[in-house]
């Protein structure tokens, strides 16, 4: 399935006609169906504010990330954010721009690993039509959304595929939403359902959004279903209760050997167990491990952070064995003296 459609630049009326054809291919939209269907996507624009954040001097994530970052913020209520977390993390100063054009401080209250959402407190309401959380698994594939960020960076486009997504920073998501076109401005959107409701917050552009080796380029957004069950403990705590998972400071790559070791953070687990550039890891434990996904899911399954994760892997052609102290990632990065 490929689907492609350029940039639009015509008024939000004719864009709303665009997205009420591609969600009813089969009905004909009337003037009034489409002025009303113009409204709810007018007013669910409102709530997308432009996001500005300065990260701590001595914030690790800086090396990755650059110390000055922007992007886009999704209202949940006239003083709550969401965003996408590496927009966030480790941020000493936040500033949102809302479609009234006023600029608000704010300071970081959360920031999900697991997930990757980060949430933003302002010290002020922002104006702006909060949004509301769409039910878990209410967007599929071939459904028409609309992918938007801030300052009129709008584009109709299509789910393409839901499916697993791993990235080399120790980050997994089951069922993550690729959609296609792309939109540029892809950090902390929103992925809106024909309803008005969120469904998705914009993480990533990708080249492969069918995931079938077709090259379609397209985003990637972590579905917002994620959120219900853990945004009254990131609000109330800064974190998800329970027991975290275990952070090993080493970010990878997969390829035909397997688990390439890409770089590991330093002073983390990786790095003080002897873990170099160019290993191979090829078990945790007993469990051989072929990709990222195997890699993670075998180490988060030995138990919450501070476990220990003995790991097998080949440097060159010589096989090593290395048992690396597991960590909660948030002991390493610099306290941001907003939160």
């Amino acid at each position: 399935m490929s689907f492609w459609f350029p940039r639009l630049t015509a008024p939000l009326f004719a864009l709303t006609l665009a997205f009420a054809s591609l969600a009813q291919p089969a009905t004909n939209t009337s003037g009034a169906d489409a002025r009303a269907g113009e409204a709810v996507i007018e007013k669910a624009l409102t709530g997308i504010v432009k996001l500005k954040t300065s990260a701590s001097r001595n914030a690790r994530s800086n090396a990755t990330l650059g110390r000055e970052r922007e992007g886009n913020g999704i209202l949940l209520s006239p003083r709550l954010v969401l965003t996408i977390g590496y927009l966030v993390i480790e941020a000493d100063e936040v500033e949102i721009t809302d479609h009234k054009d006023r600029k608000l401080p704010g300071k970081v209250i959360a920031f999900d690993h697991e997930t990757g959402f980060g949430l933003v407190r302002l010290f002020a309401p922002a104006q702006g039509e909060p949004f509301s959380l769409n039910e878990s698994g209410a967007v599929k594939e071939k459904d028409a959304v609309l992918a938007a960020g801030a300052r009129g960076n709008v584009s109709p486009a299509f789910v393409v595929s839901r499916r697993e997504f791993s990235a080399g920073w120790e980050y997994l998501l089951d069922q993550a939403i690729f959609t296609s076109p792309p939109i540029q401005d892809w950090g902390g959107a929103a992925l809106i359902a024909s309803s008005g409701k969120l469904v998705g917050v914009g993480s990533l552009l990708v080249r492969d959004a069918e995931g079938n080796g077709r090259g379609v380029p397209g985003n990637m957004f972590v579905p917002v279903e994620l959120l219900r069950p853990i945004i009254d403990d990131l609000t109330s705590d800064g974190r998800r209760k329970g027991a975290q998972r275990p952070w090993l400071g080493v970010t990878t790559f997969e390829d035909e050997d397997g688990v390439n070791v890409g770089r590991v953070a330093e002073g983390g687990p990786a790095d003080l167990a002897g873990l170099e550039r160019g290993d191979i890891i090829t078990m945790v434990a007993d469990t051989p491990v072929k990709t990222m996904a195997n890699f993670y899911r075998a180490v988060w399954s030995r138990g919450e952070a501070g476990v220990s994760v003995p790991v097998t892997l080949l440097r060159g052609k010589k096989e090593l064995s290395a048992t690396l102290k597991s960590v909660e990632r948030a002991t390493l990065f610099a306290k941001a003296t907003t939160y």
